[in-house]
């Protein structure tokens, strides 16, 4: 339920804000998707092109190695010193009488493409009885000579060509061969470019670049596009809401997407259809009013010939029931259909008016008041009062006092008004909503106000409900959501 809650309050409300997220997921789902195939192909063409660029570098070292085993003997060193006071070669070239042992960076996927790559490579040239050793080393851990010196130890000609690169610091591959008794040749060496660091970072810079570019254009331009569409739909949620409240709506531009000119017209049609039946309904109310006052007003009088005082008060008994009905119906049409403008309401105000004779002093402190509303709220402020007032005045009726709370905020205006009374059976709750219904036959009244208030709810958009509360009394809420514009 929590986690129902919480997803709840996460998902955008609007329908803009919801295209952008949806779009942004699938925006960012389709260029993870390409930049995985992408990376995928770029990675392997990397790896082969790093196959080859080992494989060469062994054929050189192959070379090296043919040329010192033609050398003689004593001039191996003399060759190597030419070449160090000359700046050095490709390799780092040392004579050592065992292999040297150094630290060996751990083997990754890439490090041991190329370590088998150039083993391959030396055994298919020099033999495949060949005694030799393959190893990435970190210059920090690299050993040269016999004695272990250090490549910071030694003078910077020696080997800068070789295998200095700052400030990167990538790993020096070292490969060690027997080409005599008590005799190793050591060449240590950088990969090529572009494979000197080895280990390329997880996605591009080039790529992210392309993924944020593309989908801020993506973003702006669906929003501006759903902006566009949405207009339409705002505006018929505003003329939906002031036809509610029974103000004059001029008819709907039918405009935008084909779905949205299609629920334009359907308005436009159902507000044709709600007026028409609005004026034909006040017509016949109307019509009513004149066609029953008239005869009842001719029946009043005729009664009074009657010599028979008994007829006379049956008459006069059953003539006041038709009156009752009458007067009870045109009440619930003219209380619920007031025609009034919408205008901001100060319901704080309104609400004052409403319960100041039942305060204290004055009205001994059968009404209490707490809370306040954040701002005005646009409706119909006749209608409301009289909502509010019967709210009121059902609850001093049945519960001899009433309390009213008032909870507001940005989305909805609430008021609880509760009594001191016995309550309403639960099975009857729903009930007492209905024209004349009345839980005790001695209550007096045409049993019209909460059906009144709720419909006046209903005309803004809102509700009213009831509650029993735990500690005996019964809860009446008005509930008024506050429409964005």
């Amino acid at each position: 339920m929590v986690i129902k809650r919480l997803f709840a309050r996460l998902v955008p409300r609007s329908l803009l804000a919801r295209m952008l997220v949806l779009t942004l997921l699938v925006v960012l789902i389709a260029q993870a998707l390409s930049s995985f195939i992408w990376v995928s192909q770029l990675r392997a063409s990397q790896v082969e092109g790093l196959v080859a660029s080992s494989r060469s570098l062994a054929q050189s070292m192959a070379a090296s190695v043919s040329y010192f085993r033609s050398l003689p003997l004593g001039y191996r060193p003399m060759v190597l010193d030419q070449l160090r006071n000359m700046g050095g070669t490709r390799f780092f070239v040392s004579l050592n009488d065992k292999p040297l042992s150094m630290d060996v960076l751990p083997v990754t996927p890439r490090k041991r493409a190329v370590l088998d790559a150039v083993d391959a490579t030396l055994r298919e040239r020099l033999g495949h009885d060949l005694d030799v050793s393959v190893q990435f080393v970190s210059p920090n851990d690299l050993r040269i000579f016999n004695n272990a010196v250090k490549l910071d130890e030694l003078p910077r000609s020696w080997a800068h060509y070789a295998l200095s690169l700052e400030p990167m610091n990538p790993p020096v591959l070292v490969t060690q061969i027997r080409i005599g008794p008590q005799e190793w040749l050591y060449l240590a060496s950088l990969m090529p470019e572009p494979y000197v660091s080895l280990e390329q970072p997880g996605l591009p810079a080039q790529q992210l670049w392309f993924i944020i570019l593309t989908s801020v254009f993506l973003l702006l331009l669906i929003g501006l596009m759903v902006h566009w569409q949405s207009r339409p739909l705002k505006h018929l949620a505003v003329a939906a809401r002031e036809m509610s409240l029974g103000t004059e709506v001029e008819p709907l531009k039918e405009a935008g997407g084909s779905e949205v000119v299609e629920v334009s017209r359907a308005f436009n049609t159902m507000r044709e259809r709600i007026g028409r039946y609005l004026r034909e309904r006040s017509q016949l109310f109307s019509a009513i009013s004149h066609d029953l006052r008239t005869p009842i007003t001719r029946l009043r009088l005729r009664v009074e010939l009657l010599d028979d005082e008994k007829v006379q008060a049956k008459f006069r008994r059953d003539l006041d029931e038709l009156e009752l009905l009458v007067k009870g119906a045109l009440q619930c049409v003219k209380d619920t259909d007031i025609h009034e403008n919408i205008e901001p309401i100060d319901l704080d105000y309104l609400i004052n008016c409403v319960v100041e004779p039942y305060l204290a002093p004055a009205g001994n402190g059968l009404v209490t008041l707490t809370g306040q509303t954040v701002s005005s709220y646009p409706g119909k402020p006749l209608a409301l009062k009289r909502c509010i007032g019967n709210l009121v005045d059902n609850a001093l009726k049945y519960g001899q006092r009433a309390h009213l709370h008032i909870e507001d905020d940005q989305t909805a205006f609430a008021l609880h008004v509760d009594d001191e009374g016995p309550g309403v059976p639960e099975q009857q709750l729903e009930y007492v909503f209905e024209p004349h219904f009345r839980l005790s036959a001695q209550q007096q009244g045409y049993g019209l106000g909460l059906g009144i208030a709720r419909n006046i709810a209903h005309s803004h958009g809102g509700e009213v409900t009831l509650k029993n509360l735990r500690d005996g009394g019964l809860r009446v809420s008005l509930y008024l959501p506050r429409f964005a514009d």
